[in-house]
């Protein structure tokens, strides 16, 4: 009895180990400094979803690439100035990240209403979760309580930001490079239920796979087809498609099944379901068949990669304006 108790006790001890890193994050951060903090982002996107059916999908991947670069830090927003050399240049980002506007209009109705407490990095955490309630998905509580960097990583958005054109592994080790599993892997990729991915990014597949002067055979021939109208060969690169042919604004599970019906658009889609013996496959299928089960799965993804290495307590600043360091 002895020993079980012992047992239980450190493992109790190892569990607020691994979330004392966290623990400054908290849900209720800013209810006596900033209480109407979501009502405020919530209010911004709605606006900004009426005249941009796109900005939630833009929003949430601000999010995303701004949390694997040096964490969760809004290093994303920096613009280059005599010290910083911007992550908006870095090549994930360049000609392609977008919402920034939104961002700065979301700031600037916080700073009015309660002048420098809300982070930029706290913001971007917000819009993220609100761009998807906006759209018809999960909702979940944001732990907020993070700070602002004083500085950008430009090398290491080229390094760190899963690209959509990799194989199924190097992703894998990229997102364990930050914590997060398969199982946030493939949650995450469900943010491709939305938004739209540029010619660019996906032409290879659709003439030249990997070399062989062919398309990729795993794309569904009539799916095919319908690319090669919206990318013709030689065409403009910048030019979107829907990332999810079926409902392409709309937060939902259809992701899920386009992949099992070889309607995956990038690379890093379709390797979810076409790589033989992967353990996505089995995650695919799970959420395919359950949207219930991807909603829950995403809201705890989306809070796992949001706790990814966060400035806290005195570390970092809060920005008054999210694109430049204070006093710079």
């Amino acid at each position: 009895m002895c020993s079980s108790a012992f047992l239980v006790v450190a493992t109790i001890f190892l569990t607020l180990m691994l979330y004392e890193s966290n623990a400054q994050l908290n849900a209720t951060f800013y209810a006596n400094t900033c209480p109407n903090v979501s009502g405020i982002v919530s209010n911004v996107v709605q606006q900004a979803l009426q005249s941009d059916s796109r900005i939630g999908a833009s929003l949430i991947r601000l999010h995303f690439h701004d949390c694997f670069v040096n964490g969760c830090d809004a290093s994303i927003l920096l613009d280059n100035s005599g010290s910083i050399n911007s992550e908006k240049d870095a090549a994930p980002n360049t000609n392609s990240a977008r919402g920034f506007n939104v961002v700065d209009n979301i700031k600037t109705v916080l700073e009015n209403s309660c002048p420098g407490v809300v982070s930029c990095a706290d913001i971007l955490a917000l819009a993220a979760e609100v761009s998807v309630s906006l759209s018809g998905g999960p909702s979940w509580n944001v732990l907020l309580g993070r700070r602002d960097s004083l500085t950008a990583n430009q090398a290491g958005a080229n390094t760190s930001i899963p690209s959509p054109v990799e194989g199924i592994t190097n992703i894998n080790s990229k997102f364990s490079a930050v914590g997060l599993n398969t199982n946030d892997l493939v949650a995450l990729s469900g943010a491709h239920t939305f938004g739209r991915a540029q010619c660019r990014t996906f032409s290879g597949r659709l003439y030249n796979f990997n070399g062989t002067g062919n398309p990729d055979p795993t794309i569904s021939s009539s799916y095919l087809a319908t690319l090669q109208q919206t990318c013709p060969q030689n065409g403009s690169g910048t030019v979107v498609a829907n990332l999810d042919p079926t409902t392409a604004d709309v937060f939902d599970n259809n992701y899920f099944t386009n992949l099992q019906n070889n309607q995956g658009l990038l690379q890093s889609d379709k390797e979810l379901f076409s790589t033989t013996g992967s353990s996505t496959v089995s995650i695919v299928n799970s959420f395919s068949s359950n949207q219930t089960a991807f909603f829950q799965s995403f809201a705890q993804s989306m809070i796992n990669m949001g706790n990814i290495s966060p400035l806290t307590g005195s570390n970092g600043e809060i920005r008054s304006d999210c694109k430049k360091v204070n006093g710079s």
